[in-house]
């Protein structure tokens, strides 16, 4: 079979103009409308927060703590990491909102905001999300 030069391929096919019915639909109808761009990014800084497994363990002691705080100087052992390391992923954890920081002395205690993942959870549940 003889490859036809570039020019004589795109004369050779019949183009449709869109929106005349003659070559069918070219897809699905369109679906519901997109998730605001502002909402987007909220859920996004949530889901970049917890992509670290040792944030999501961070948070998910913070949250289960029964004195409803945690003092950064009790982190660091349990999890196998420096101060500086702790430092890190807890202001990330800070910037997304999902724990506050108050500064007792010389150490920051934190603690869960548990309405900070409702929208995610939200989000998750939705029919429009993706199913495994």
């Amino acid at each position: 079979m003889t490859a036809l030069p570039l020019t004589a391929a795109v004369t050779d096919v019949d183009v449709v103009a869109p929106g005349d019915g003659s070559a069918g639909p070219c897809c699905a109808p369109a679906g519901p409308p997109l998730l605001p761009a502002a909402t987007a990014a909220d859920l996004a800084a949530v889901f970049k927060a917890l992509c670290d497994p040792t944030r999501v363990r961070v948070l998910a002691h913070v949250a289960a703590s029964p004195e409803g705080t945690v003092c950064a100087c009790h982190l660091t052992e349990p999890l196998g990491i420096s101060q500086p390391t702790l430092s890190h992923h807890l202001k990330k954890l800070t910037e997304a909102g999902l724990v506050t920081r108050e500064q007792r002395g010389r150490w920051a205690h934190y603690t869960a905001v548990p309405s900070a993942l409702d929208a995610a959870r939200a989000f998750l549940a939705s029919p429009a999300a993706p199913s495994r």
